[in-house]
């Protein structure tokens, strides 16, 4: 049985991918904040501020997992926050990095989250493959440094993947239960001009393409983590009307209010980017999710029922 070693396995995405590695046969463990050799899921404790990981971590682990990252729209962006984003993806890489230098194991990959952000927050109609230019905003710059750090790893010579996650669709939490919650109480309406594109992500297929990362040896480097067909927010605001059969108001809600209530972090709705899922396709991932509306009836299934 091989051992995965997730790192952020109790957020959205891990607790979604572990339950999928589980059902494949893997043996899972989660590198956090608190140690627990008692359950299902043994927890090995790391403290990224005093650079300690347990050195049980590593030791059996054949793949790493790393999704450890303080959520970038859970909190408003004050300067401590955005220390605090920066830091919690930076330091956790480089801790990562120098126990794989240090320590003894036997890790064949490192599959490490990163974000469609490194494009910056607007950047229009341009369909972007990985070869992009970064952008120069905040979340660009943390993108940026956060992939350079991992980028450390693969020059140690551990095969290493980068999955640039786009905005992930789920009903346990993130955007989508956002969007929604306006839409069935008859609220509904586009963000700021609606027009932006929002390059999204069913999170089945993207805890599937985590999967596929780690067990395909031939996948190496930056890999967009989108659906092949973007959308706007206005197609989106509309699609979930549709299937919850509710209507969508005819106006806007307008870019100086949403500015208004969440400052500097709205630009993250006001801004979009149309990133291209090419690259990961032709390498052989297959979509279960490819369309916006099969996976947002498969996602709000239980609310129409």
């Amino acid at each position: 049985m091989q051992r995965v070693l997730i790192t952020g396995g109790s957020g959205l995405v891990g607790r979604h991918l572990t339950k999928l590695l589980l059902e494949k046969g893997y043996d899972i463990c989660w590198l956090g904040r608190t140690s627990d050799t008692a359950g299902k899921i043994i927890k090995y404790k790391w403290d990224i501020r005093k650079g300690y990981i347990d050195p049980e971590a590593l030791a059996k682990t054949d793949y790493i997992i790393h999704l450890a990252g303080a959520g970038v729209a859970d909190k408003p962006w004050t300067t401590a926050r955005k220390q605090e984003i920066l830091e919690s993806r930076t330091h956790s890489t480089a801790l990562l990095t120098k126990a794989l230098r240090e320590m003894p194991h036997r890790v064949k990959a490192v599959i490490a989250a990163s974000a469609i952000g490194l494009y910056g927050l607007d950047t229009g109609d341009r369909l972007l493959t990985e070869n992009a230019p970064a952008g120069q905003d905040f979340l660009a710059r943390v993108v940026q440094a956060w992939e350079a750090e991992t980028d450390l790893i693969a020059k140690s010579g551990i095969r290493t993947v980068k999955l640039r996650i786009g905005i992930v669709l789920s009903n346990e939490g993130g955007a989508l239960p956002k969007l929604v919650q306006p839409v069935r109480m008859y609220a509904g309406a586009p963000l700021g001009s609606g027009k932006q594109w929002m390059s999204w992500i069913h999170i089945e297929d993207l805890c599937r393409m985590f999967i596929w990362a780690m067990e395909n040896p031939q996948a190496t480097g930056a890999y967009n983590a989108v659906a092949p067909n973007p959308a706007t927010n206005e197609t989106v605001t509309k699609m979930v009307g549709k299937i919850l059969h509710r209507p969508i108001l005819p106006l806007n809600v307008p870019a100086f209010i949403i500015k208004l209530i969440f400052g500097e972090m709205g630009n993250i709705v006001l801004g979009g980017n149309k990133v291209s899922s090419r690259r990961i396709e032709q390498e052989g991932f297959v979509f279960q999710y490819p369309q916006l509306e099969e996976a947002l009836r498969d996602l709000l299934a239980v609310q129409t029922a």
